[in-house]
């Protein structure tokens, strides 16, 4: 069954006991086929999508440079240095190859974390980041510190036990002090790395740091923030939102793109979120989506005054997203 890796199901994959294993439009990776396995599922039950061979390519990179970096990453327990040689050979390419993939919500959902979330964590902001870098026109040299900075920026965590990052229900008081020491651990660990660049500590300090000084660890406010950490912010918080988490499922794309906007994540950099969001509402134009009514639909047009609420086409009907605010975007379908 190992040739189904990178493959797309189009139907929930359920067990003998009606147990849904694995959803529909999920990419199948090494621990799918686990599943289905261990499930004794037929695979002629399957029904497959015909991706594109590069976006299995794309998914294919993605996972092997997610393994890679778990590796890379937990070996700093033992070494007690950060592999910065390796990062840069064989990480660091990986990301920036697959941030050229032009199908931006097929990268998207190749990036979700469903399983693994710390290291899929990485990877995502890392892509994200360069992608808005590159959408920013940075040059090279920047586009490379920042997407350095974006796949390290929590690798404070390596220090802070397993259990409470992984803790399924809400953090206590002291649990969260303690996880929201990962900014400084992670400063001090790049800090003492040689042949990095201060920009890459600072943005391991600073990505949790909001422009109106209600961040932390510091309250820093706007102009005192380093941009590539306001960068990482933004990357931060879509894919974490996107993602599948110990506490939380994924949460619908457009009250992420609106709740973004509103500063309910606190009080991002207005700029940056201008060019994200702007970059990739504009490529919603034509795609099918799912409603969280479970309508499928066609979005038709952006709204000039509020771009996060398109006007869908669902078979003979227009809804308008602006008036209908009872009805948001859940989910954009990947084509075949």
């Amino acid at each position: 069954m190992e040739q189904l890796i990178g493959r797309k199901v189009m139907n929930d994959i359920i067990n003998n006991y009606g147990v849904t294993i694995i959803p529909a439009q999920s990419i199948l990776n090494s621990e799918s086929i686990k599943l289905i396995i261990n499930h004794k599922i037929e695979s002629d039950s399957i029904i497959l999508s015909t991706e594109k061979k590069s976006d299995v390519e794309t998914n294919d990179i993605i996972e092997k440079t997610v393994n890679r970096s778990r590796e890379l990453l937990t070996s700093i327990s033992s070494t007690r240095k950060i592999p910065l040689m390796e990062i840069r050979r064989e990480i660091l390419p990986a990301i920036q190859t697959v941030s050229k993939n032009t199908e931006l919500y097929e990268l998207f959902e190749f990036v979700k974390a469903k399983d693994d979330y710390t290291y899929q964590h990485n990877i995502g902001v890392g892509i994200i980041a360069t992608l808005i870098g590159q959408w920013m026109n940075l040059d090279e040299t920047e586009l490379a510190i920042l997407s350095l900075a974006a796949t390290l920026h929590d690798v404070g965590k390596v220090k802070i036990p397993t259990d409470i990052l992984n803790k399924p229900g809400k953090l206590t008081a002291e649990e969260f002090q303690l996880v929201k020491k990962h900014t400084v651990f992670g400063y001090e660990m790049l800090k003492e790395t040689t042949g990095i660049s201060q920009r890459v500590a600072n943005v391991a300090l600073q990505h949790h740091e909001r422009d109106d000084g209600n961040g932390y660890p510091l309250g820093l406010k706007k102009g005192n923030i380093d941009t590539f950490s306001s960068i990482v912010a933004v990357a931060d918080i879509f894919h974490a939102m996107s993602s599948k988490r110990p506490y939380h499922d994924p949460i619908p794309f457009q009250e992420i793109i609106s709740q973004m906007r509103q500063g309910k994540f606190g009080e991002l950099n207005p700029q940056i979120v201008s060019v994200f969001l702007d970059n990739i509402m504009k490529r919603l134009v034509g795609k099918q989506v799912v409603l969280t009514d479970g309508r499928v639909g066609e979005v038709i047009y952006l709204n000039p005054h509020s771009i996060e609420t398109p006007l869908i086409k669902v078979a003979d009907q227009f809804l308008d997203l602006s008036h209908e605010r009872s009805i948001q975007i859940k989910d954009i379908i990947i084509s075949a």
